[in-house]
């Protein structure tokens, strides 16, 4: 018998319960308990079925079997890249709304996509993964256009570019589902000025600037992804109806940034949901070397910060160890004395966050080594609020300390 049999024998057993329980009648008592005991061995057999048959289904699926299912899921590939072949050339002939599926390997090329609905799916093999490499020079490793609605890219690694990895401007409903961006220089993944997209169980590393960024965007949702080692790891910027839920961000100067920035075509920010992340352990050293970007003045230590935006509502999310704030709330008129941006900058829009939520985060050991950030005298905390804006408010949250001491509470 296991070891969890032997417990449950010894917990059941009618031995057991007979010394430990006065009673008058052996049939009275003996009886029940005994059915109990038998009740338990058989709920065990059957856990040790249920148990054989969950590890038959845990097997790894095979290279064809795995591929059948991305048929399933995205269609039939109408062209096939093989290894060695060119993406780019799949991409100039092929069709609209094509499905292109590309062998694993090392392909040392950028790819443009200017055709709608052309759907980029990297085969999945045990010998290897889809790696779209920098040949030397190259901006952006995949770059969808305005023409590119209904795009999607699925299961590839982009890295080494001198700007984005992947860069999606002006596309409506468009996928990015489990690509690794490793070391580009600006963005990892960026959908700019796009709506009703999907970011979902992608990794980020490495970006000097963000590893997941949306800006001046709507309807996109940003799910369960990974971001280490940027400088900022996930970051909505001047976006509106956006949720980012079930992200894991850890290593970043800056864990998660929501914030309405100065000098955009929009110049709002609204209906931003942060929910059920993990946000821990962002403190490492700024290394945006480009000091006019706004990147390279983010102070170390943030786990989330609300810079400005209206209606952000950042609840149930787990926050620790970063090393100046778990939470902050600010007006984004600090970047002028954190970055030296010209006031004129902010003509046309309110740059103070009004109606944020911030309730029932678990927030542990934030604040402890907080920097030293000239003309903003700030000490280290679970939360931290400007005081600017109206109708912020915090509620619910797991904390130990807050600057100021008490927070708006919600009502």
């Amino acid at each position: 018998m296991t070891p969890v049999f032997y417990y449950l024998f010894y917990l059941f057993k009618p031995t057991r319960f007979m010394k430990n329980v006065h009673y008058k009648s052996h049939s009275g008592l003996l009886q029940p308990i005994t059915h109990v005991f038998m009740f338990a061995v058989l709920i065990i057999f059957a856990l040790s079925g249920c148990k054989k048959d969950e590890m038959q289904t845990q097997t790894p699926l095979s290279a064809g079997a795995q591929n059948e299912n991305l048929t399933a899921k995205w269609g039939p590939p109408d062209i096939v890249v093989h290894k060695g072949e060119s993406i780019q050339a799949a991409v100039d002939k092929a069709k609209d709304n094509a499905v292109i599926f590309i062998e694993p390997g090392t392909y040392k090329e950028a790819v443009s996509v200017n055709k709608p609905g052309i759907k980029l799916i990297g085969e999945l093999s045990l010998d290897g993964d889809v790696i779209i490499k920098n040949p030397g020079g190259a901006k952006n490793g995949i770059r969808v256009g305005d023409n590119g609605d209904g795009f999607v890219v699925a299961n590839v690694t982009v890295k080494d570019f001198d700007e984005n990895g992947v860069s999606i401007d002006s596309v409506n409903n468009f996928v990015v589902a489990n690509v690794v961006a490793i070391n580009n220089k600006q963005y990892g993944i960026a959908a700019l000025r796009c709506t009703n997209g999907v970011i979902e169980f992608c990794t980020a590393k490495g970006s000097s600037d963000t590893g997941i960024h949306v800006e001046e965007s709507s309807g996109t949702n940003v799910f369960s992804n990974t971001a280490l080692a940027n400088v900022t790891g996930i970051e909505v910027a001047n976006s509106s109806d956006i949720e980012v839920k079930l992200n894991d961000s850890h290593n970043n100067v800056a864990g998660l940034t929501v914030d309405l920035l100065p000098g955009r075509d929009i110049k709002t920010s609204s209906n931003v949901h942060v929910l059920l992340n993990h946000i821990y352990n962002n403190n490492h050293p700024n290394f945006a070397t480009d000091t006019t970007q706004l990147e390279s003045h983010i102070p170390v230590g943030i786990g989330v910060l609300v810079l400005g935006t209206d209606q952000t509502v950042v609840e149930n999310n787990t926050i620790n160890n970063n090393d100046f704030s778990g939470v902050i709330v600010f007006t984004s008129l600090v970047l002028i004395q954190l970055a030296n941006v010209d006031p004129s900058e902010y003509a046309g829009m309110e740059p103070n966050p009004d109606g944020a939520r911030i309730r029932n985060n678990d927030l542990k050991h934030n604040g402890k080594n907080p920097p030293v950030i000239p003309g903003i005298p700030l000490p280290g905390a679970d939360l931290i609020y400007d005081g600017s804006g109206t109708d912020n408010c915090w509620a619910g949250n797991i904390f130990k300390t807050s600057f100021p001491s008490p927070l708006p509470s919600c009502n």
